[in-house]
């Protein structure tokens, strides 16, 4: 093939192809009057040009002023007017002016003045090509490409062909394997490649010669749309005379068609002929096989191809794309062969590396290929038949049905497949079970979760950090402290869990926010026990949740225990904040503890604290506006020195 010149190459192909015809017509009127126009045609009729008549030099100058200044105003019917008053009389604008009209019709996306460019561009190349830049082609092209239209684009080239005006490869080629790809325009786009070849090889202009690009979309389209041995061979051939070389894709294309047709022999020598080139990898060799396989029917072969794959790799795993597992699936299950596909697996997992990446086993590409086409019965219907036919499920194969149960929020279906899953003595990775225990919470069920970490925990997994934030933040999220409690009570002791004082916290500020004071010192006690440290935070959820209960008793005796704590240095201790400080004045004053209220100001005041006496006095208006020094003389001559204090400090004196 790549070997062979290409000797018997035609001199002109295609030479009963219509030629591009004169023209001229675009330089009437009524061909671009602004109105309504039909579809884009690459042949605008022929009609009579006027007598052309001789221009005084005063006249082109005149119109080349004119040209110049409706450019200058984007004035593109004024322009147009003068560039065809010109033309008309054999005259042409200067070439910087000429180059800049078509680009500007070119870049106007409208049909009605990528006719004119396209006209205007046939008709200079025909008359006075060396007033047309290379770039304005490009643009032109470029412009046909955004507005989709492949005939004109395909009768620009030719006529360029035709009148030997010979513009680089690199400018135009890439832009009209486009314009075929948009349109499936395959055999437009193979006659204009055929052509330009055999230019570059005539002329000897390598500047005309194809890139790996085009020659491999021109290959492409041979093997996969013409499905045509010969030509495609005669593509090879033409690289082979070109000296262009091919890549894996190259190969790839090969193989689709000669699998398609089932030229085993050619495979065979296609296979040699890689290894020639070097390429190590056929992952896009036999993908290209399967895919070709598929489409013939040949399943046989497809089972085959995939198991070679593996056998080639030395039980490496198998690196196949989601398209191709999926062209695989459906080409089995059209043939009711879910027998063929668990057989596939079975024998696949055989070859596959016991520690190898779980989503790159064929038994993971072929059971997520069948989600991903909505068909998860059939994912089961594998696993049955691969358990009847007495094969071990492998992990790849229940991983995508997990990743399936995630994402449909079937969490507890997935729960237990887990439990199955270790009981078979298979270990899932922490990015399984985080994604489990993540699908889990958001569908706020909260036991699947539970089993799930717990089933984590038991397989020693390591890493427990993300699933068990996700839990915590689950809960906190849904106000389930007693949940939260109870499972961090359940996994303290785990060494591979870094329970800190923040946990403790958020469960003690839950329990507060609904009033479950009770739940949140049963917390706070256990916390201790277990010689958590309580910090600011702690102190501060549970100051305002006795505060909010008018439960003052309480707070009076956090506070006895708070200042014993204090830092004073800023590191052991409780940090003394503003935020703590305010809880606890406002608590005390409500409820009349003004000794404790005064050790409260004395130590804010030790520690520079900005402390708002104004809400304070609030609070004691509210609360103890009745309240007399003199009752309290008589009762409890501390108390009325506390007050009296107090009374000084708010500015209550009066």
């Amino acid at each position: 093939m790549w070997r062979k010149a290409l000797s018997l190459l035609p001199q002109r192909f295609f030479s009963s192809e219509p030629e591009i015809p004169t023209l001229y017509s675009f330089l009437q009127s009524s061909i671009f009057a602004l109105k309504s126009t039909p579809p884009f045609s690459s042949q605008p009729p022929n009609l009579p040009v006027s007598s052309p008549k001789t221009l005084t030099l005063d006249d082109k100058t005149t119109l080349e002023s004119t040209l110049q200044t409706s450019l200058n105003n984007n004035n593109t019917d004024e322009a147009w007017k003068s560039f065809k008053t010109l033309t008309s009389n054999s005259t042409f604008p200067s070439k910087p002016l000429t180059n800049s009209l078509i680009a500007h019709l070119s870049s106007l996306s409208d049909i009605h003045n990528l006719k004119r460019a396209f006209a205007s561009v046939v008709y200079l190349i025909e008359k006075n090509p060396k007033l047309l830049d290379y770039e304005t082609v490009e643009t032109l092209l470029k412009s046909m490409s955004c507005a989709n239209t492949a005939a004109p684009a395909f009768a620009l080239i030719k006529c360029m062909f035709k009148n030997r005006y010979f513009v680089p490869f690199r400018l135009w080629g890439s832009v009209l394997v486009e314009i075929s790809r948009k349109n499936g325009s395959f055999v437009g786009f193979l006659r204009v490649f055929n052509e330009n070849c055999r230019i570059a090889l005539d002329e000897k202009l390598d500047y005309m010669k194809p890139d790996l690009v085009a020659c491999n979309a021109a290959l492409e389209g041979c093997c996969r749309d013409l499905e045509s041995v010969s030509d495609a061979e005669k593509v090879v051939e033409t690289m082979t005379v070109l000296g262009v070389r091919p890549d894996e894709s190259s190969f790839g294309f090969l193989a689709y068609l000669y699998a398609l047709k089932g030229l085993e022999e050619k495979i065979v020598e296609l296979e040699g002929l890689m290894g020639g080139f070097g390429f190590l990898s056929k992952r896009v060799f036999h993908s290209n096989l399967i895919s070709g396989y598929v489409r013939s029917g040949n399943l046989e072969s497809v089972s085959a191809t995939f198991l070679s794959g593996l056998r080639e790799g030395d039980g490496q795993d198998s690196n196949f794309s989601e398209e191709t597992y999926c062209e695989v699936v459906k080409g089995f299950l059209q043939n009711g062969s879910v027998k063929e596909l668990a057989s596939l697996i079975i024998e696949a997992q055989k070859l596959e590396p016991p520690s190898g990446v779980v989503d790159k086993s064929i038994g993971y590409g072929i059971v997520s290929a069948c989600v991903n086409l909505g068909l998860l019965d059939k994912a089961h219907s594998i696993l049955d038949e691969m358990d009847a036919q007495g094969g071990s499920v492998g992990l790849g194969v229940y991983v995508s049905i997990l990743k399936a149960y995630c994402k449909e929020h079937r969490t507890a279906e997935a729960a237990q497949l887990v439990m199955e899953i270790t009981g078979l003595g298979l270990q899932l990775d922490v990015g399984t079970y985080d994604a489990l225990i993540d699908a889990s919470m958001s569908s706020q069920d909260f036991q699947s979760a539970f089993s799930l970490f717990r089933d984590m925990r038991e397989a020693r997994t390591p890493d427990l950090k993300g699933s068990y934030l996700t839990i915590m933040t689950g809960l906190t999220e849904n106000r389930r402290p007693e949940l939260m409690a109870a499972f961090l009570d359940e996994i303290v002791e785990d060494p591979r869990v870094e329970v800190g004082t923040h946990d403790w916290n958020s469960i003690i500020h839950a329990f507060c926010k609904v009033r479950r004071l009770e739940d949140a010192r049963r917390t706070f006690r256990r916390m201790i026990f277990l010689q958590f440290e309580p910090n600011d935070q702690t102190y501060l959820s549970l100051v305002n949740g006795y505060a909010t209960a008018e439960k003052y008793f309480n707070v009076l005796m956090l506070w006895n225990e708070v200042k014993r704590r204090v830092s004073t240095d800023g590191e052991k201790g409780i940090k003394f904040d503003h935020n703590l400080v305010d809880a606890f004045l406002y608590a005390l004053v409500k409820g009349g503890f003004f000794d404790a209220v005064m050790q409260v100001v004395e130590k804010s005041q030790e520690m520079k604290i900005f402390v708002d006496k104004w809400r304070y006095k609030q609070a004691f208006m509210e609360t103890h506006k009745k309240l007399k020094v003199a009752k309290l003389r008589r009762r409890n001559f501390r108390k009325m020195e506390a007050l009296i204090a107090f009374k000084n400090w708010a500015g209550l004196t009066a």
